[in-house]
């Protein structure tokens, strides 16, 4: 006897369209995924910059969650990582509410003692006034004189004391401004030194790795809720290696500052130029197609093969020929950094395959 184990759809019912429906659950897991991380980046968002509360740690965190919805995993394993994240992020919003509520008492403190220093001056300031008045009551007094030449003299000792007492309080309140705008500059200066320090490569003078990580991140979650052309370049200096082990790390050095030279003249205003490691950096163009970005590409590796490089330390007859290599990758929908710098770094091994000195995108043909 012989079974029949298909499963027989109700009568009087159309057959599911199989591939119809994984299609439409297909849509609602890509609709879901971008939901999920425009929330995320709008958690991110609302995460206030503080160092004493780790925020940039938080905002990685969220931003490395955010990749991971978009991976492989389990499901099983993807609910774990969303109850770790989800208790991680009612910690913070406690710790930052509790941060706020201490602020706000440090801040009544900081203006119960400016109403403290306003009563002490203006308890100055009524003395002050008392002395006017003091010298009003004098002048009222010498108009009562019949001698005039009595009256122009005392006239005279009163108008130079009340300059006197002008002088003074000028002098005491320039100098109460002076002290309190140095301080304020010296504070803004050691705050921007201290940022811009943390944030820069100390060969090159460009961004770090670190800041540019933090850059492209929010670039990219920010994408997921309002979509812009991104475009990253990966540039490699070709045989760097053989420089350095022929030359001395020394010189390395300074052909690693002439190449980073040569990138600054060629990239605008809100274009971001980081040392990514080694003799690598990375070129973040934003608001740039996949097409100019490679035509920007070529025009680099044009300008530093074109130039000789005499550096310190060299005879001018042993002036250097560089050349670099340039991978081009340009953000989509649903990219997170990795995925970005994965298909750059993929074009970049291309260019060096392909013989170095020129510019490949991610759509050429491996």
């Amino acid at each position: 006897m012989l079974f029949n184990f298909r499963k027989r759809e109700p009568e009087g019912q159309e057959p599911v369209n199989w591939p119809a429906e994984f299609e439409r659950s297909e849509e609602r897991r890509e609709f879901f995924l971008l939901a999920s991380r425009a929330l995320l980046q709008c958690i991110r968002e609302f995460a206030l910059d503080i160092q004493e509360l780790d925020s940039a740690g938080f905002k990685t965190g969220l931003a490395d969650f955010s990749e991971t919805l978009g991976s492989e995993e389990k499901t099983r394993r993807l609910k774990a990582h969303f109850d770790n994240r989800k208790a991680g992020i009612g910690a913070f919003a406690k710790r930052q509410k509790d941060y706020l509520r201490d602020r706000e008492t440090e801040f009544k403190g900081i203006i119960d003692i400016l109403s403290k220093a306003m009563v002490t001056l203006d308890s100055e300031n009524r003395a002050y006034n008392r002395s006017i008045l003091e010298q009003s009551r004098r002048l009222e007094e010498i108009t009562l004189l019949d001698d005039i030449k009595r009256v122009k003299q005392s006239l005279l000792q009163e108008v130079e004391q009340l300059r006197e007492a002008v002088r003074d309080k000028e002098a005491r309140d320039g100098a109460k401004i002076e002290k309190l705008s140095r301080q304020v500059t010296v504070l803004n200066s050691e705050l921007q030194s201290a940022r811009s320090e943390s944030e820069r490569d100390g060969l090159t003078g460009i961004l770090n790795r670190r800041a540019f990580d933090r850059y492209l991140t929010d670039l990219i979650a920010r994408n997921t809720v309002t979509p812009q052309e991104v475009a990253l370049l990966m540039v490699d200096i070709d045989d760097f290696k053989r420089i350095n082990d022929s030359c001395g790390h020394l010189m390395g050095d300074s052909v690693l500052v002439a190449v980073v030279g040569k990138c600054r003249q060629s990239v605008r205003g809100e274009d971001v130029l980081a040392r990514y490691g080694g003799e690598e950096f990375a070129i973040i163009l934003p608001g740039a197609s996949l097409r100019n970005a490679v035509k920007k590409g070529r025009q680099i590796c044009e300008a530093i093969a074109s130039t000789r490089y005499v550096l310190e330390g060299m005879p001018s007859r042993e002036a250097l020929c560089l050349t670099v290599s340039i991978g081009v990758s340009c953000c989509r929908a649903g990219d997170t950094v990795a995925s970005l710098v994965d298909r750059a770094d993929k074009a970049l091994y291309l260019a060096k395959e392909s013989g170095k000195n020129r510019a490949v995108s991610e759509k050429d043909p491996t």
